[in-house]
């Protein structure tokens, strides 16, 4: 699927560069009339480090955003539903029921009820990996999720690792400042060494620079560091798939499952790859959530009160 780039920020003469810093994106389904549909609904992910919108017309995903989460999580849901809206000339008054998820899920002014992020996860990896999807490893910004559900996507067991920031997108940010490298480029640099090395000994975050910092004065490549960094990011979040099983089939949601160098390293320890898939994999919560949205309405039908900015 195509995306377009929203908003994304450069350095400027005399500005410290942010490597950490993913570009912001915004898409639409211009192919879709969404004054057509019967039922509009939005589902807002306001996570820890992203917030996502999705607009679903009639079930089917019409446009999403993925921004960068700021201080405050109403700000940063009204910022990512605008992202989408503004693309198609559509207002909240025109969306019939939205559903919050994730980190900031009871601060989303407009939505109409709130549903926890791993049930909203289960759901949107159902939709976008079908209906065999048994297993889902969701790598956040600052926690990780592994999640069993049935073939409707609901969950039926769960693991969550919240302690620490290792395995996660935040933890990926750290290493891109750290090595001063953008941290999209960060995974497939991780591949161009001339030996894998073994993972870095700490899963901690702080202890894990200090380490990396360790291994440069040593003589090591940045590549070289990022490829353990990866490796430990990986050995971490299977040590969590394994406390729950890893079934048939498998799917990665959030946003480190853009990232190649910590996804092939979890493929390569599980000897099991992931299923892949053609949409945003960092929207699977806000998909979820729009969903559960469409199936609320159908049933309860538009309520009284219309969303409100």
């Amino acid at each position: 699927m195509t995306t377009s780039a929203f908003a994304t920020t450069a350095a400027t003469a005399g500005e410290k560069k942010e490597y950490w810093r993913w570009e912001e994106s915004a898409w639409v389904d211009e192919t879709m009339n969404w004054r057509d549909a019967k039922f509009i609904t939005a589902g807002i992910d306001v996570g820890s480090v992203s917030s996502q919108a999705v607009v679903v017309c009639d079930g089917k995903l019409f446009g999403y955003s993925s921004m960068r989460t700021g201080s405050n999580s109403p700000d940063s849901a009204r910022n990512a539903i605008k992202a989408v809206i503004e693309k198609c000339g559509m207002t909240l008054d025109n969306i019939h029921f939205v559903v919050g998820t994730g980190y900031g899920r009871v601060n989303v002014p407009f939505a109409h009820k709130a549903i926890t992020e791993i049930a909203c996860h289960a759901r949107g990896a159902n939709f976008m990996g079908g209906s065999a999807i048994r297993t889902i490893l969701d790598m956040g910004g600052q926690d990780c999720k592994a999640i069993h559900c049935d073939e409707k996507g609901k969950v039926t067991n769960f693991l969550m690792n919240d302690k620490c920031a290792a395995g996660t997108g935040r933890g990926m940010e750290v290493i891109a400042d750290l090595m001063q490298i953008p941290i999209a480029e960060l995974g497939p640099r991780s591949f161009d060494v001339d030996e894998e090395p073994a993972a870095v000994s700490s899963v901690c975050v702080v202890f894990a620079k200090s380490e990396a910092l360790g291994l440069l004065k040593a003589g090591w490549s940045k590549n070289k560091v990022v490829a353990a960094y990866c490796q430990a990011m990986a050995e971490r979040v299977v040590a969590l798939l394994e406390r729950i099983g890893v079934e048939k089939e498998f799917f990665i949601t959030g946003g480190i499952a853009k990232n190649p160098g910590v996804v092939r390293r979890i493929e390569r320890i599980l000897k099991l790859e992931a299923v892949k898939t053609k949409y945003d994999s960092q929207i699977a919560g806000a998909l979820g959530a729009a969903l559960f949205g469409y199936t609320l309405v159908q049933k309860q039908g538009v309520p009284a009160k219309a969303a409100a900015s």
